[in-house]
């Protein structure tokens, strides 16, 4: 029987995305499970290196992509997601991947502004910043604040410094991405590889605070869904309050959040109490599964440890709308798996002439 995770209506209600099927105790595959697309959620899926979180998140942007009235956005910290805009097997993957994307400098407030430069705002150049962050629409015009302030030059030197600095991270932009912008139909991949954790939670805040408000203000009518991979890297910058927003705060409006990180340990306890759908890969690490059990519900029988899946693709899911457990196994991708490691046996043509056997690795 087929099944919908995140709502109790059964699969003629509304829009849904197909993410696997059951997982069978004998490990053979059994009925189709799919993932409600049509009310917005907060979705957690962790699960070690090379067990497949970062393909389980590209399975749910392809769903996504062919939903209508919703706004899938990928922020893609290692450009593993550029291939959804590749050729895909059967239905089309609308997708439009950002390589240069930028924020308007408003985005950030004054307190995350100093943060972002590592600059104290009781200090004298992190006051001259948090000043000039409150009124300037443009780096420049912040950085002409802060030279015509009335401040000890040293104090001025080094605020321009580190708003210098800001600017060439190439991120900032008073014409920057807008919600109106990524509320299309289709997915949209915000790439962010290849920049350090500062400019990338800079563009990260600006995208989640920019499709909250725009919601809340009602500019846009499509439904966010704010794809995260790497999550730990923006829980623990200064993207942080735009995510506990819509974690906490996300449903009224409609904007979802669909974070995957490696290290749930390394996630605040909000992202994973908050989340009413959890998608486990395996996991080994001992504080990670503790993370996870010191938040495992009561419905949950037995401990997680015990149930943790042993191959890639297969997933525990714990459904909170619907207070049930599933084991399950991932679909494959419609378009090409961008995050696979690359193999020196690729490099020299290797062949591989033992028979190992088992399934494909995701």
């Amino acid at each position: 029987m087929e099944f919908v995770l995140g709502r109790e209506d059964d699969l003629e209600s509304g829009p849904v995305g197909r993410l696997g099927r059951y997982r069978a105790l004998d490990g053979s595959d059994g009925a189709a499970l799919y993932l409600d697309l049509d009310r917005p959620h907060a979705v957690l899926v962790v699960g070690k290196r090379g067990y497949g979180k970062s393909y389980t998140l590209g399975v749910v942007a392809e769903a996504l992509a062919r939903t209508p009235g919703v706004a899938p956005v990928i922020i893609d910290p290692m450009g593993a997601f550029r291939t959804l805009s590749e050729p895909a097997d059967g239905d089309p993957v609308p997708a439009t991947v950002l390589e240069s994307p930028a924020v308007a400098p408003g985005a950030l407030d004054p307190r995350s502004w100093c943060e972002l430069l590592g600059l104290s705002p009781e200090s004298g150049a992190g006051g001259l910043v948090w000043q000039a962050a409150l009124s300037a629409a443009t780096l420049e015009d912040m950085r002409e604040r802060v030279d015509s302030a009335d401040a000890p030059a040293a104090d001025r030197r080094a605020a321009i410094n580190h708003l210098s600095l800001a600017d060439s991270w190439d991120v900032f932009d008073a014409d920057g991405l807008s919600a109106a912008e990524l509320a299309t139909s289709g997915v949209t991949v915000v790439d962010v590889s290849g920049r350090d954790a500062a400019p990338m939670n800079a563009v990260c805040r600006g995208v989640a605070e920019g499709l909250y408000r725009a919601r809340v203000d009602e500019t846009i009518d499509r439904l966010p869904w704010l794809l995260l991979d790497e999550a730990h890297a923006f829980f623990d910058g200064v993207a942080e309050p735009a995510l506990r927003t819509i974690l906490t705060r996300g449903r009224a409006p409609g904007v979802t959040l669909v974070a995957a990180t490696q290290r749930p340990s390394a996630v605040p306890p909000v992202g994973i109490s908050q989340s009413d759908v959890l998608v486990t890969h395996r996991l080994t690490a001992g504080a990670d599964v503790d993370a996870l059990e010191a938040a495992q519900p009561t419905y949950f029988e037995g401990s997680l440890a015990n149930r943790m899946p042993e191959r890639p693709g297969e997933v525990v899911v714990i459904d909170d709308a619907t207070e049930t457990v599933h084991a399950a196994r991932i679909r494959w991708r419609d378009t090409p798996h961008g995050g696979d490691s690359p193999r020196a046996s690729d490099i020299a043509g290797y062949e591989d002439r033992s028979d190992r056997g088992g399934g494909a690795e995701v």
